[in-house]
């Protein structure tokens, strides 16, 4: 059925679809998947130093640009991940006491944090808390070698400075200054536990929303 509308109808309607447009484009939104690698070392007892990488799939969706002093949440969407069953020749038995660094962006102010979804991480519900311009993910475990587990997606709500841009990324630029931490429990004839520094490597930004 073809409907015709008058002169007056099809002006209001070109005009709210123009403006429905100019608000979509007036905040595009900055979607960012990528491929974090993790450099890691374990410090088992007596051995010395065990080192390793894997990766770490995520999508981080942000505004492009923002007012001066306005509000925006930053996602973080990591995908799904396996624990490795074995590294350097040591099965590992479960990791524990995981912890994950995301700086606060400069010419930001935080606000809060929601988390949701993820699975596989063991009985106690993962919780983010602030320390200084740091809000760390982090949650008792244990997850067992070889087992598939997913981060929650963290909502971070932000408000923005006065001028500049937000950037988004990791915490972590060495072993001595990591942004993820963990325990690794290995079997190698009795159970050892390997505490465990990572940073990321290169450490890319994801998102950069402008201020303005």
């Amino acid at each position: 059925m073809k409907t015709t509308l008058s002169r007056p109808a099809r002006i209001l309607a070109a005009a709210t679809a123009a403006l429905g447009a100019a608000c979509v484009l007036a905040v595009p939104a900055s979607a960012a998947p990528a491929t974090v690698t993790f450099d890691c070392e374990a410090r088992p007892p007596i051995v010395g130093p065990q080192h390793a990488k894997f990766d770490q799939d995520a999508t981080v969706t942000a505004p492009a640009t923002v007012a001066p002093g306005g509000a925006l949440d930053v996602v973080i969407d990591p995908a799904a991940n396996t624990v490795p069953a074995e590294v350097a020749g040591y099965k590992i038995k479960h990791i524990k006491t995981f912890a994950l660094k995301i700086p606060i962006p400069a010419n930001s102010t935080w606000v809060g944090a929601d988390l949701t979804g993820g699975s596989g991480l063991g009985p106690t519900p993962p919780k983010i808390e602030v320390s200084g311009n740091v809000a760390t993910l982090s949650f008792p475990g244990p997850l067992a070698g070889g087992a598939a587990f997913e981060l929650p997606t963290v909502t971070a709500h932000l408000k923005a400075g006065t001028s500049g841009t937000i950037e988004t990324k990791l915490a972590g630029s060495s072993y001595a200054d990591p942004g993820l931490t963990f325990t690794a429990v290995v079997t190698q004839l009795v159970d050892i536990e390997a505490p465990t520094s990572c940073f990321p490597n290169p450490s890319p930004v994801f998102t950069k929303t402008t201020i303005g």
